[in-house]
């Protein structure tokens, strides 16, 4: 076969003989047309010429990768073949109801840049129990105006300490203690029904040793030996970490384990349990390939692609943010595009602000890599200046990043599942007159709350003594203040602290996504060291269950809890009647003239201009009218504050009220 796909008719019907498509098939081998035939020829003509155009749409980016990856050592048109086929399978098998999102994905490819986009990230356990319980709260989750929910870990992990189920046993089976893989499929399809985007975690750098491929590897299976980094002796590993950083070094320290069973030293990069796999293996590139088939194929829509950054080895080099990672993403994106098109790749990549733009794609990899990417800079530096009182150094830090690819957004969060770790880049810092190691430990003892006139009461997470590095462990309500305060009036200063914080996640474009029980001003749980295997890990006073009986007050604005419930939805529900938070629109950080104490933000939209104004202090603050006339506003109002107008004074400013947030738009 050269020029047409030959399709069948549906076997069984007495007209039966082949169809000819008018889909050339030159641009790609002919054992990738074979392919397709074979594993589709059942398929009526349409669906067979639709997955061929997507072949032969992304053949380019498949073998381009490919060929980065494994050229010289492999047969490429074998792999992608294989890899196609397995593409093709999952394509034949998927569910009507998913191809038919597939097609209105591709009919709305900015769906995830969307200004409705708002997303809520929980344990499922923790939130309701299981996910049959997860779906009995939908309710709940459309009342905050969620569209993207965010499960953590749920897969099938190692017994006893699992990293939190970062520890995968088995990609293919559920937590038996949430359900089954029907419960997921069943609860896919709820959220689905809501107009809700189900995410769920894919570890992507290691396993569990009890996976079955480290099982076997044990059992002496050379092939699946070679699944893992393994060395007879410290040669290697000694050579390799001159280099490397330790992700745990409390807990975990080094970044290779002995095991007996395999007679060899294994890479071991977060615990002595979980075993990186050898991506150089195309092998390990083929099982994941089918891992994200049978997921997506489950409907799952966003795969977040946890711990991407680690997943490329070279000595010599931190083992980070390799080139090789972005290609290992262009390939799998490209490969899931086949099957289902409508399914987005989320990039876990928490690391310094010259790497972040990478994982949504620079070069030649725009438009090929993930989807999202979290945006850790703008969290790191919104806690920074709400400590300091001062905007200053976030405007350099953020002013500097790269401008974001048209076909990605980011993930922006106040809180999430993991410790903070003080990404304050020393050039930044320098550029601004500060000394980074100094402000990253000022951040982090002042979350702490071990400086003076501290109002944050965090956890230290971490503590590295040789390199002074600390982070930080809390939830949103405990580092903005509201457990240290005593008084209503620290009271009050906390909670427009979490307003604050959570308006300029909102703000910045992308997908928002709220912490589970930051939504109801949870405090940090006393009790997390108590449940066993959490003892040494206090990130989880930041993970408490969420406590439903509190739930019940988010109606109720007397409460702190109901205040910040419905802060929260305000935002969304704002930030949803504003076309000029599109994540196209990129955000400009404001700077010549500006006071330190303001961040301000704007975002030129075909629609009209929009400022973003937040006073980081619990002082009032200035900002020059003369901006608000330069952007070209005629009736600016408040967008946050109930559309209210907005004036100079007599003295040419406007005045900002202390932590408040304003989003200007033209009325």
């Amino acid at each position: 076969m050269t020029d047409t796909l030959t399709a069948r008719s549906r076997a069984g019907s007495p007209a039966a003989r082949p169809v000819r498509l008018n889909v050339p098939m030159r641009a790609v081998p002919a054992p990738i047309a074979d392919r397709i035939e074979q594993d589709l020829g059942h398929l009526d003509p349409f669906r067979q010429e639709e997955f061929t155009l997507r072949v032969r749409r992304w053949w380019p980016d498949i073998v381009d990768g490919l060929t980065t990856l494994y050229g010289g050592t492999h047969d490429l048109i074998d792999l992608a073949a294989g890899l196609i086929g397995s593409a093709a399978r999952a394509y034949a098998d998927r569910d009507p109801d998913l191809l038919t999102l597939d097609r209105a994905r591709l009919l709305t490819p900015d769906w995830l840049q969307r200004p409705d986009m708002v997303g809520y990230a929980a344990y499922a356990d923790r939130f309701a129990g299981n996910l049959a319980g997860v779906g009995e709260h939908l309710d709940y989750l459309a009342e905050l105006g969620v569209t993207y929910v965010h499960l953590m870990p749920l897969l099938r992990p190692r017994e006893g300490d699992n990293d939190g189920g970062y520890a995968v046993a088995s990609y293919r089976e559920v937590r038996p203690d949430l359900g089954t893989t029907e419960d997921l499929r069943v609860l896919a399809s709820a959220l689905r029904g809501r107009g809700m985007s189900l995410v769920v975690d894919l570890v992507l750098n290691h396993v569990a040793r009890e996976h079955e491929w480290a099982q076997r590897a044990r059992e002496g299976d050379a092939a699946y030996r070679d699944y893992f980094y393994v060395f007879p002796d410290r040669t290697l590993p000694d050579a390799y970490e001159e280099t490397l950083p330790e992700v745990f070094p409390d807990f975990a320290p080094g970044s290779f384990t002995w095991d007996d069973d395999l007679a060899g030293w294994v890479w071991t990069t977060f615990n002595r349990w979980q075993w990186d796999v050898n991506w150089s293996n195309p092998r390990v590139l083929a099982e994941f390939v089918d891992i994200i088939l049978f997921l997506t194929n489950l409907g799952v829509e966003v795969l977040r692609l946890d711990a991407i950054a680690f997943t490329w080895k070279r000595m010599g080099t931190s083992c980070q943010n390799q080139p090789e990672v972005h290609d290992l993403t262009q390939v799998l994106r490209s490969i899931a595009r086949l099957a289902c098109p409508g399914v987005a790749f989320k990039a876990e990549a928490i690391v310094g602000p010259r790497d972040l733009i990478q994982y949504l794609g620079t070069g030649r990899h725009v438009g090929q890599v993930s989807d999202l990417a979290y945006h850790n800079s703008l969290m790191v530096q919104v806690w920074s200046m709400v400590a300091a009182g001062d905007t200053v150094l976030a405007r350099r830090a953020l002013r500097n990043l790269p401008a974001t690819p048209t076909t990605g957004t980011w993930i922006t969060y106040a809180r999430c599942h993991d410790d903070i770790g003080w990404a304050i880049d020393d050039r930044d810092a320098e550029a601004v007159g500060l000394n980074g190691f100094w402000h990253r430990r000022f951040l982090a003892d002042w979350y702490a709350g071990d400086v003076a006139g501290s109002w944050a009461r965090g956890l230290v997470f971490q503590f590295n003594e040789e390199t002074g590095d600390k982070r930080t462990s809390g939830s949103a309500a405990s580092l903005a203040g509201l457990e240290a305060a005593a008084t209503q009036e620290a009271k009050d200063q906390a909670l427009a602290r979490i307003f604050l914080i959570h308006a300029i996640a909102f703000g910045w474009g992308g997908v928002p996504v709220i912490w589970s029980g930051d939504e109801l001003a949870t405090l940090n749980d006393p009790h997390w060291a108590e449940e066993t295997g959490h003892e040494d890990d206090n990130r989880w006073a930041h993970r408490p269950r969420l406590d439903w009986e509190r739930a019940t007050q988010r109606d109720d604005l007397r409460t702190e809890t109901g205040k910040v419930f419905h802060g929260m939805s305000h935002l969304a529900a704002v930030r949803k009647s504003l076309p000029q938070l599109h994540a196209s629109s990129d955000p400009e950080v404001l700077d010549d003239g500006i006071d330190r104490g303001i961040f301000a933000v704007a975002r030129r939209h075909a629609s009209g201009p929009m400022l973003g104004l937040y006073n980081v202090t619990q002082d009032w603050r200035p900002f020059p009218w003369s901006v608000v006339e330069r952007m070209g506003f005629t009736q600016p109002v408040n967008a946050l504050g109930n559309r209210h107008s907005i004036a100079s004074g007599d003295d040419g400013y406007v005045w900002l009220s202390p932590f408040s947030a304003w989003w200007v738009v033209d009325a």
